[in-house]
Formats: structure tokens, sequence, C-alpha cells
């Protein structure tokens, strides 16, 4: 009991030692220089209309050897678009191969997938007869698996790419546009981690202070040299809920928000989340409260007394993040377009066929996506353009000549769609345009309206083949006023909470949780006069009580509580396992809770990268295999108690003859017959607790045999106790319960 006693104290000295070494997670972060400046273009463009500029972004391509479908229907689709579309420019927006295994357990660079991207991309470079030059293509994570050092022999991205080919070698590509007296600028940001860990285990965005203080440099460019205002758009491969923060704990909101962007565009998250992957961001001094972690809805709402009508006031600070589908599955492509100061955005799918014409309304913008702060502040203030509002826009791109296009407003006021406005919309003829942009004249402020909501547009299109076009419907607001979208569970998942500020912690807060219910029940058992028994919550039932009951019989198979708990503190202090993290086969790294420490082409010693791109091991491994295992530890020996106490009170025994009598009892049967090997003698619980544990075992086997691929582990020599650890615990319980 003394030793016992002694234990105790020492493991939670030993706990008081782990709170006071709880790091912060950007202090750990290596900030590494980028050697290249930023790539600087200027772009006339020529031609009408003056008023309005496009582009097209594409994302996610992870051309794949395994998957020759995609780079097809790329090849196949998107020259005849691009023409049709004339764009001044296409944006990429990373995972531009997929370099993965068919299994989809190596994840490492594969140079005949980036054969195959140069190769499509300069047919259909050729094919749309677009520039070359306008194309820009990022790295994505899929394009930095394994890539130990950017330039070397592995990073097949600065070779193959578009990118790379025409030397834009730097994180940032600042590309303006300039239409008469109006520009738009553009910046590029790559925030791929400056070691390419190979997956999965490169996740997230890793933007360095250095990074964050080129962009932000970039985004200043135009603000003393232009008399009018630049509109911003940045585009990146990360949503900025999986980007981390920089050494010094700025993040890309920070820049983008004192900016005040239009829109930041990425991609990521593909489609299987949802389609309404959208942010709308606010100043953080605007808001009620600190969202530092979640936020619950799309769209921030600011405090009252936000409107400043005298001149000169600072703009407000907001900007739209815009995650759009990949080409993977989905042959998702964007186009964006910004109409005097106005930004929206239409998403083609390409997964039905090539498209015969499009349609993108340009205003009245949709009020679910519009930046609401300060249109509603302009409008309130009468700072708006008044030109800009006095038609209702749209270009039109198609295969064929177009006879008509109309404009169509419901009013969904008396719960149905009302058509109140339908008018044939008229084009702006220019000898010299890049496209075709329709307008019709309207009584603007004939729609104002409390609700944003309330009035509805719609565009439709017929070409000379007698083929119609609808866009879909939208709401909108003249005044400013943004319309309600929830996200759903996913979508709010992947967008409203910031990952990496939640990864320690969710982390902090899992150990501790798990080492309670290891401590305090033992702590109970042998302090206390409370005992938690069978018979105690038969007489006092309830959830609580059921669980401490389970809980502290595992306190009684002392083996198996002493070896749940050496594992949590083995989890804490030492490596998980030793890894091979890049493509050339050079030394290896091990990964600790804190991330890999690892060692760069220099042999210089790098400490916790990939930190909270871990969080793909860390947390399902404590969560869905270390917590199970515990609880179906304690309900094994809780079974075996009910079992005890059963015995007992048939046969009449005492506890001392429980033990020899049971033994017996579990080899011959009443007529002295041999019982079966797997004969369980009527304890069905005991037969659901076993497959459960069975269940454990098998999903940590899973976990174990992706990262033995992914990292080209040994489980003997390069993780032993990672892997072997819960099995050995759960087959000793079992063990320990079958004879009683």
């Amino acid at each position: 009991m003394i030793v016992g006693n002694m234990g105790i104290l020492v493991l939670i000295l030993l706990l008081f030692l782990l709170c006071l070494k709880v790091p912060t997670y950007h202090a750990q972060q290596q900030d590494q220089t980028s050697s290249f400046s930023p790539h600087r273009t200027v772009i006339d463009v020529k031609g009408g209309p003056e008023s309005v500029v496009w582009v097209v972004q594409l994302s996610d391509l992870h051309f794949s050897v395994h998957h020759p479908d995609r780079a097809f229907d790329f090849k196949t689709l998107l020259p005849l678009a691009l023409s049709m579309i004339n764009p001044s420019l296409v944006l990429i927006t990373g995972d531009l191969t997929d370099g993965k295994s068919k299994d989809l357990l190596v994840m490492r660079q594969n140079e005949e997938e980036w054969v195959e991207y140069k190769n499509t991309m300069e047919d259909v470079v050729e094919r749309s007869g677009l520039d070359k030059s306008i194309f820009y293509d990022l790295r994505g994570n899929h394009d930095n698996f394994g890539v130990p050092v950017v330039g070397g022999s592995f990073d097949f991205y600065s070779k193959y790419s578009i990118n790379g080919q025409l030397g834009r070698s730097g994180r940032v590509n600042s590309i303006t546009l300039q239409a008469g007296e109006q520009k738009y600028l553009f910046v590029g940001l790559d925030s791929t981690m400056s070691f390419g860990l190979c997956g999965p285990t490169n996740l997230f965005g890793h933007p360095t202070d250095q990074l964050l203080t080129e962009i932000d440099l970039e985004l200043a460019r135009w603000d003393s040299q232009s008399t009018k205002p630049v509109n911003k758009i940045t585009f990146g491969h990360f949503p900025l809920s999986f980007s981390a923060s920089s050494q010094s704990g700025k993040t890309l909101k920070d820049i983008f928000l004192k900016h005040s962007l239009s829109a930041y565009i990425c991609g990521h998250l593909h489609s299987r989340f949802g389609k309404n992957l959208k942010r709308h961001h606010l100043s953080n001094h605007l808001l009620l409260s600190s969202q530092k972690f979640f936020q619950f809805n799309v769209h921030q709402i600011p405090s009252e007394g936000i409107k400043n009508c005298s001149f000169g006031a600072p703009p407000v600070e907001e900007f739209w993040e815009w995650e759009m589908g990949d080409w993977r599955k989905s042959r998702a492509m964007r186009i964006l377009a910004i109409d005097r100061g106005h930004v929206s955005f239409a998403d083609i799918d390409f997964k039905s066929g090539s498209k015969k014409t499009i349609v993108i309304p340009t205003f009245p913008l949709d009020s679910r996506f519009m930046s609401t702060s300060s249109s509603h502040n302009e409008y309130e203030c009468e700072h708006m353009l008044p030109s800009s509002y006095e038609t209702v826009r749209a270009l039109v791109f198609s295969v064929s000549p177009v006879v008509s296009v109309v404009a169509k407003i419901y009013d969904s006021r008396y719960g149905n769609l009302d058509n109140v406005m339908e008018a044939p919309m008229t084009k702006h003829v220019d000898r010299s345009s890049r496209g075709d942009l329709y307008s019709v004249p309207w009584n603007y402020k004939a729609f104002e309206d409390p609700s944003a909501d309330r009035f509805w547009l719609q565009i439709e299109a017929t070409d000379i083949m007698g083929r119609t076009t609808l866009t879909e419907l939208r709401p909108f607001s003249v005044n400013g006023l943004h319309a309600k979208v929830l996200w759903t569970w996913k979508e709010f998942f992947v967008m409203g909470c910031q990952w990496a500020a939640l990864y320690y912690p969710i982390l902090w807060f899992t150990l501790y949780f798990l080492l309670l219910l290891l401590l305090i029940p033992r702590a109970f058992l042998i302090f206390s006069r409370k005992q938690h028994t069978y018979k105690n919550f038969l007489a006092a039932k309830g959830l609580v009580n059921g669980i401490a009951w389970v809980l502290q019989e595992l306190c009684r198979v002392p083996i198996a509580w002493f070896g749940f708990l050496g594992y949590l503190f083995y989890l804490v202090l030492f490596p998980w396992f030793v890894g091979q993290v890049f493509t050339d086969g050079g030394d290896r790294g091990y990964m600790t809770y804190m991330g890999w420490v690892v060692k760069s082409s220099n042999n210089k010693r790098n400490d916790y990268i990939g930190s909270p791109d871990i969080i793909v091991v860390v947390l399902p491994h404590l969560i869905f295999v270390v917590l199970p295992a515990i609880f179906f530890s304690g309900a094994l020996a809780a079974e075996r108690a009910v079992h005890r106490d059963n015995f007992l009170s048939i046969s009449g025994k005492k506890a001392d003859d429980y033990s020899r009598l049971n033994k017996r009892s579990l080899r011959y049967d009443s007529r002295g017959n041999r019982r079966s090997k797997f004969h369980f003698d009527g304890r069905w619980m005991r037969s659901i607790l076993l497959v459960l544990c069975l269940a454990i075992c098998w999903k940590h086997f899973k976990n174990c045999r992706a990262l033995m691929k992914a990292y080209e582990m040994n489980p003997l020599l390069h993780f032993p106790v990672y892997s072997l650890g819960i099995p050995v615990l759960l087959g000793y319980v079992i063990h320990k319960t079958k004879g009683d």
C-alpha cells in the first residue's frame, strides 16, 4: 500500500510538471527567410468593356498516373472554354499533381505526373489561343510532398510548372491588371512548408513572417500612386482555417484585413464537405466577441455604430474568403469578375460536358456573398458611384451568336416568386471587345428594402441555335444588406474552426481528461472509504456511477492501469515513431506530439516541423484508440466482477474458493466434458466487449499500416511502443479476465 501511495504522489508530481511545459504553437514554427523577391507584372488590359475585368480560377487538379481521366478531361474541356471566356488571367490555386500511390498511403512526388501536367498545360495554352504568361499555377501541399529543399532534384514544381518555367521563383507573385485608369491588383502566395514533409502530416499552410511582410508590401504597392481605389484580390491554396500563424503570431488574416481586400480565393478542401465553403472576415475590434478559435456562421456580424460618413474615413476592414471546388472529381471552374469595383463570381460544372453559353451577373451583387459592411456604409452615406447602380449588368460568353439576353427580377415578399421586372438587355458595342457585357437601365431605388433576400435576380440568354441558358436565382440588396447563409455541420467543421489555434487546446484537454480518468478512480480506491462496486451501482444507478465503477475496476488490475498511465506519459515525453519524411531517402526524422524533428540538407536540426499538421495522427489516436481502449478495459474488468459476484451468490462459495473453482469450470462443464477453447460460458456481455476490443485493435492496425507505408517504417524498430502498446494492454486485460 505504501508503494502504491508513493506511486500516486510521483505521478501527480509528474502531471504538475507537464502542466508547466504546455507549449505555445506559433513559438515552435521555423521562420525560413525567403531568398526570392516577389515577381511583379503589370498587364494592360486592351479592348472593351473598360469597366469590367474577369479572370478564371481552377484548383486541385490532382493529375495522377492512376487516374488519367483528370488530365484527359482537362485537355478536352478547358481549351474551348478558355477561348470562349478570354480571361485576363488564369489562376490555378495548387495541387497540380496528386503525388499519391494507388492505395492512397504513399505520398511522394511522381515525376511522371509532372511531365503529364506540363504537356497538358502546353496543349491547353496552345489550343485556347491565350498567352502563356497569364497562367499562374501555385504550389499546393500535394506538390510539396517529400520535397526536402526548393530547387532540389525532387522539386518538380520548379521544373515543370508554368511559374517555374517562366522564372517566377518567389513565394509571392503580384499581377496588376490595368484597364484605363483603373487598377486591379492580384497577389498570389505560396504558403506551403519550407520543408515538404511526406503526407499525411503535410496539411496546413505555413506563412512565415518574411512571407507576410512581402504580401503586406505588395498589397500596399499602389496605395500612394493611384488616384482611384484599387481592387485587391489575393489567391492561394490553403483556406485560412487550415493556415497556421507565423513565428511572431501574425496570420494571413491580419494582413488581408489591414488592406481591406475584395476577396481571398483558394482551394484545398475540394467539394466533399459542401459547396458553401465561403467565409466573411471582419476586423476583430468591430466584433462583439473574439473569434480566435471559431466562427459559427458564414458572416461576421459587426457591432453597432460602425457607420462613418466623413470623407477620408478609413475603409471597413473586411474581406471575403471564397474556397472553390476541385477539378479532381467535381470538374469545377470559377469565373471571377470585377465590375466598377463590384466583385462577383460564378462556378461552372463540367461534369456534364462542355458549356455552350456562360452567363455571369455582375450587378446587382449576390447579397449572400457581397462585402456587406462597406457596401451598406457606402450606400447609406451616398459615397457609391451612382453610375454603377443605374443598370443591371451581366457578362455573356457563348460559342454561338447570342440573339437575346433578358433580366428578370422576382419579389418573394408574399412567399411566391412574383415577376416584377422583365427587360431585354443590350450589348455594349466595342470593335475590340474582350467579351460581351449586357446591361439594362432600372430604377434601383425602387428595390430598396430592409430584407436582403426579398428580391431575386435571374438572367436568361438565348443563342442563335435556340439554346436557352438561365443563371441560378440569386438574392440581391441594393442597399448593401446581407442575406443569411448557414453552414452545415461539415462546412462549419472545415471553414468555421481555426484548426491551427485549436490543436493544442484540444490535445491538452484530451490528455488531461485521459489522465484524470486513470488518476481520480485510483485516488478514491486508495484514500476514500467510498468504493464503487457492482452492488453500489445497482443501488444507485446512473451514468456517472457506472463510469466510476468501470474505471475503479480497471484500477483493480494494477498492471493494466500502470500500463495505460505509462503509455500516456510515453506519448508526451518521448517520440512516437521514427520515419522517412523526405523523398531523397536521407536521414530519418522522429515525430512527437509537437511535430517532426528533422535534419535539412545542410545537416541542420529543425525542431517541430509539421505542426499542427500532425493533428491528423495525434488526435485520432488519442480519441479513437486510447480513450475507448481505457473504457473497454475497465468494462472487461467490471464484467469480471459481475460474473464473480453471480458465481459466488449461486454456488454459495467463499471468495477464496472462486478462483480455484472457476478455473475448473472453464475447462469442464457440469457433466465433466471438456469445454471448447472458444466457449464464453454464457457471458454475452464479455463477448460484445471482446468484439469491441478487436475493433479498436483493427482501427489501430490500419493506422499503423498507413504510417508504415507513408514513412517507410518497421513497427518493431521505428515505433514499437506506439504500435504495440494498446494491443498488448488490451490483450493482457482480456487474458486477465478470461479465467474469472
